[in-house]
Parts: structure tokens; sequence; C-alpha cells
């Protein structure tokens, strides 16, 4: 009797615990200033112009209920929350066969959220799994459906779910993954896009059709288990002639998504996670400059395969701020959302030499410095040998100057250089100009066998590209919060690192590689695009047996070009004219209209004419280009029997 006692008065505690409780919930939802339902969970993306160039699903894509096509509705409840118009918020029994499949199963493999509580999450909470975070959201689950009516808050959420691919909302989804207006789509369509939410990455019809028919699939069943198609129309879905469009009207770029995944990297390493992110509106200005962006594309795709499974990273660079302007990741963000650009690290071949070269100048050698270009042994420490080779086997059997080693790109003059300077002076300049990739100091080295990510990389290349500042890349110059708040401003700093005089010598020692004057046993590496050149240009190209790069500037741009496989599978077909021909059609296009803006020659710099290849005074205007010297360093050469300005 006693026992019966007890229960009836902690069953009566519980009870009144609850009406109060509940008194208590629904004076707090009266007098609390509205749930924001209508925040479209995602952030808005400007461009260099202010002009927004992602918007997720804001005011301008936000679609009203009545206007949302009634199989899509009946698609979603039907497979995220059939009892959604039934309850209030929480679906109990739901709930209680989740826990329970979960307990025998050992782990979780089935969720019990409603739509309700799924919305709160996305637009108020991080995804974490704590106590505290669950006891949020029922609390403002509970809220939300106390202050809005039930087909409010399925708005809400099919204009602010994460549809993949950077896609919030079904408008946007539509559009991006069908090229209709969501009206327009068929019964299937609707059924896919139901079925994207559950995992966005995995259910991705432009990357992963297979695995999301087969979610689809799952939805249609559903909705015929609870009612929402009869069995006739269940019989009649084809998803075979699905045609998936996978791109957006607005900005019809499929690499465009690489730079807004690199926007997200740099939001978190300014500490700005990417649940605030997801929840917060906040609106995000950015150097994206849509012109370049869409140029680099554009060439990108004039000049690969169609077919083959080669990717790309590039990033085009303001060498004066850092403001990184123009990036992609890969080769269509659709087929594959690895952003090479932030996250690989690639071996960078003969692009390295520049860093060696501008140690050497400052060590006391000069543009016309020579060694001998020739098949050699190097003994390391008495211990090992290292035999490199040049490019097809080709070497001058005699000695080259600086000028020439860069322009034929020499592999043998550069392990030399490398090696009468110590390994370890290549290693501190890379420091130097930026480059955090930690660099073993090896002859190796100054034919890249280090490998390096091209952001970091065009931070070493800006230090050269800007006369010698060294400073951060960035791809964000403001940050607001909802309410027009300056939360974050980027600070331009940058540092004198290098000699002004030494890099303009290197910076002209790099425009020789597209020149006609060096023929030889070889020609200059970038000759083959020289046709292509309307301005002077500082560029290098790289090659190793897994990547090609392609590196060049002048003070307005710096841009970065690499290719490869994803799996460093060698190449069986010529990229190298690729990659080259990239830079150089975007590059054109990208300066189009600017004046050509070659780097003033300090006042310390002198040049002289000479032979491209020896060295020498030369009679041959075919073969003389000017070499620049500190004042003082300039070699004292008799001048030859014909008088230097006939080679002009």
């Amino acid at each position: 009797m006693r026992a019966l006692k007890l229960v009836g008065k902690i069953f009566l505690f519980a009870f009144l615990s609850f009406i109060v409780c509940y008194i208590g919930i629904n004076i707090y939802a009266m007098i609390t200033p509205k749930l924001n339902i209508t925040n479209n969970g995602t952030y808005y993306l400007y461009d260099n112009k202010d002009e927004l160039v992602y918007q997720g699903s804001s005011t301008s894509s936000w679609v009203s209920i009545d206007k949302i096509d009634e199989k899509l509705i009946n698609a979603v409840i039907s497979i995220e929350d059939k009892k959604f118009y039934k309850h209030h918020g929480f679906d109990i029994p739901r709930i209680a066969k989740a826990m329970l499949t979960n307990i025998e199963s050992g782990h979780i493999v089935q969720g019990g959220s409603t739509i309700t509580q799924q919305l709160v999450k996305n637009l108020y909470l991080d995804f974490g799994k704590t106590w505290k975070r669950k006891i949020e959201e029922a609390f403002l689950t509970v809220i939300a459906e106390l202050q809005y009516s039930k087909d409010d808050i399925l708005e809400a959420y099919l204009n602010t779910i994460n549809y993949g691919n950077g896609n919030y909302g079904v408008s946007n989804a539509s559009l991006y993954y069908f090229n209709k207006d969501i009206s327009d789509l068929t019964l299937e369509e609707a059924i896919i896009l139901a079925g994207i939410p559950k995992s966005p990455n995995k259910y991705n019809p432009v990357s992963n059709l297979d695995a999301t028919l087969n979610r689809a699939s799952i939805v249609a069943k559903t909705m015929l288990n609870n009612g929402a198609i009869d069995e006739e129309t269940y019989n009649n879905l084809d998803f075979n002639n699905i045609t998936v469009y996978g791109k957006t009207n607005d900005n019809n770029l499929q690499m465009l998504m690489y730079y807004q995944d690199a926007v997200y990297k740099e939001l978190e390493d300014l500490g700005i996670s990417k649940s605030i992110l997801e929840t917060g509106g906040l609106h995000i200005y950015t150097n994206l400059d849509m012109a370049k962006q869409t140029s680099l594309e554009k060439n990108i795709l004039n000049n690969i395969e169609d077919g083959d499974d080669i990717q790309v990273a590039s990033v085009i660079v303001d060498p004066d701020t850092g403001k990184i302007e123009a990036l992609t990741g890969g080769l269509d963000y659709g087929a594959s959302q690895y952003n090479r650009a932030t996250e690989s690290k690639r071996q960078v071949g003969s692009t390295m030499k520049p860093f060696l070269y501008y140690t050497a100048l400052e060590n006391n050698l000069v543009s016309s410095s020579k060694f001998t270009s020739e098949y050699t042994v190097f003994n390391i420490n008495n211990k090992e040998t290292y035999s490199p080779t040049n490019f097809n086997n080709k070497y001058a059997n005699k000695e080259i100057t600086m000028a020439a080693a860069i322009a034929f790109s020499d592999n043998i003059y550069a392990v030399k250089t490398n090696l009468f300077l110590g390994v370890d002076a290549l290693v501190n300049t890379a420091k130097k100009v930026g480059i955090k990739e930690e660099l073993i100091g090896v002859p190796s080295l100054a034919l890249g066998t280090g490998e390096i990510n091209i952001i970091d990389y065009a931070t070493g290349y800006a230090t050269l590209a800007s006369g010698g500042y060294k400073k951060d890349l960035y791809l964000i110059r403001k940050i607001e919060d909802p309410d027009g708040n300056v939360i974050y401003n980027k600070e331009e700093k940058k540092s004198l690192v290098l000699n002004p005089n030494y890099v303009y010598i290197l910076n002209e020692l790099l425009s020789n590689t597209s020149s006609s004057a060096f023929k030889d046993y070889t020609t200059a590496t970038a000759a083959t695009i020289a046709s292509k050149l309307s301005r002077k240009y500082a560029i290098k190209t790289g090659t190793t047996a897994t990547d090609y790069w392609t590196v060049g500037y002048n003070q307005d741009d710096l841009m970065l070009v690499w290719l490869g496989y994803d799996n460093n599978k060698e190449f069986t077909k010529g990229y190298s004219a690729a990659g080259k021909n990239i830079w150089a059609d975007t590059m054109e296009e990208i300066q189009k209209g600017i004046e050509d803006n070659w780097y003033e020659t300090p006042t310390d710099v002198v040049g002289i004419i000479l032979d491209a290849v020896t060295g020498e005074l030369t009679n041959d205007s075919s073969r003389a280009i000017m070499y620049y010297y500190l004042k003082g360093s300039e070699p004292n050469i008799n001048a030859p029997q014909k008088e230097n300005d006939k080679l002009n």
C-alpha cells in the first residue's frame, strides 16, 4: 500500500512538474521575441566588387509553401517525418523505436529527429552530440512549435536544408541539379531531391548518381507505404532517364565551388567554425575576381582533353597585396570536391630554381656566372653518389651562364649551384620568402623534389613578384554579422625580406625563359608560348614524372598552374604544353586593357648586352640579351670589333 502511494506521489509530482514546465514554456514563447526561422542557414559570399556571387537560399530564392509542389512536400514528409502534421515537435514512438534499434545494433543506425528538430538544429545549434545540445534542441523545438504554424516550419525547413554542392533550399537545388524551377519538377526529380539531405555528399546526383538513385528508391517505397502515392504510380516511376544538370544559372562555373571551399578553410583558420558559418547568416566579402575566375576556368577547359582523369590546381594572386583573386582545386567540383589547391602537396620540379638563383645572387654569384653543363656524378659526403640528368639527356658540354641555365632549366647547373652554396642556403631562402613547408636540405631540392602545397608555394612566389615583400595570401577581406556589424577586417601586412636589387635581376633572368635568343643544345622552356605573349613576364616551368607546373608573373598578376594525377600516376601523354597554354591564355586575357607594367630598374643595377649562352660580348644580334648586375659586380669585358649598339 505504501509503495502504491509512493508511486502515486511520484506520478503526481511528475505530472505537476510537466504542467508547470509546459505553462512556463508557453508563457516564455509568448513574451520572448520569435525565433528567426527564415535564416537561410548559410553564408553570403561577395566578390571583390561587393556583388553577391553565392547566397544559399536567401530571400531572393525563398519559396513560399503554397508555391512548392505537393509531390515534393509529400516526398519530404514521407521520408523525414511522416507524422509531421500530427505531433507537437517530437515523434515519441519514433524516438523510442530508434533508441531500441540503436541499442540492439550497438551503434547509431536510426535517428528520430522530426522536421522541426532538424530545422532548429540547422539554424541555431552546432552538430555535437552532448546532452547540453540535446536539451537546447528540445527547448527550441517546443518554442518553434508554439510560435509558428506547421506550414511555416515546413516552409523554413525546405528553404534552409542542405542539398549538397553548396546548395541550401529546394529552389537552389532544383536549379542546380535539374536546371528547373521548382514548380516544373517531375515526380522522379522531386523524390531525388527529397532523398539528398540525409547525406548531401553521399546522395549527390552529380558525383554519385548510383547512390542517389538507390536512396530515391527508398524514398519512393516509403511514399507508397505511407499512402503518398498509389501502387500504379510507384510501378510507373522511371529513374533511368533522369538528366542531371549540375550547374547554377547565375555563375555557370563548375570550379567556382573550390574557391568557396577555400573560403571555408580560411574561416576555420580565423577561428570561425563551420557550424557557426552555416547557422549565422554571415556576410563574407572576398577577393574573388569573377572575370579572372571565369577566364581561368574557360582556358583550363579549352586546353584539357575530355575523358582523361588528369587534374588541375591553379591560383591567381595580386602580388602587391596577397589577395587570392581566382582559384580552382580541380577540373569539376561536381565530380570531385577534393580541393587540390588547399589540400594537396606536390613535387614542384624546376619551379624551385628561382629561389635557388636568388640565393646565388645574394651570395655574390652574378647572372653571367658559369658552370659546365655535362653529365655529372656527384659524390655526396664520400658515402653516396647522385647523378641527375637534364631533360631528354641534353647537355651543353661546355660552360653556360646562370642566364642560360634558367632559360634552359639546366639541372646540372642547378645542382652545382646548390652544392656550391651549401644545401641549407636554399632551405633558408624558402623560409625567408614565406614557404611554410619544412624542406630538407639535399642536393636534389634544387630540382624541386620537395612537396609543397600550391597556396603555400604561391606565398613564396608572391615575394618575388612584389619585389621582395613577404605577405600572407588571403581570400577574405571582411566579415559582417547578420546585422551588418563588421566582425573581421583584414589588415594587410608586408615586410621586406629580400634585396630588391637581386629580385629585379632574378625577374629579368626569368623573363628570358620565353626568349628566342636562347638557342643552343636546347631551347628556352617557355619559347613555345612566346607568340602568345604581348608583354613581359617572369616565367618558370617545372616538370617531374608526375607533375607539370607553370608559374609566371609581372607586377599586376601572379599565376600558378599545376597538372597531374591524384594517384601520382606518371604521364603517358604530354600535358606540359597544356599547362603553359592555360597560363599564357589566362594571363593575356586578364591583362588585356592594362598597361604593360614591368618592374622599374633600380638605380643600383646596370645592364650589359652579352651573348645569351656564353655571357661574352657578341656580334650576333639574334643571341644577344641584356644581362643585369649590381653596380660594381659587372664583368670587365673588352669590346668586340663591332660596337655594341649594332646589336640592338
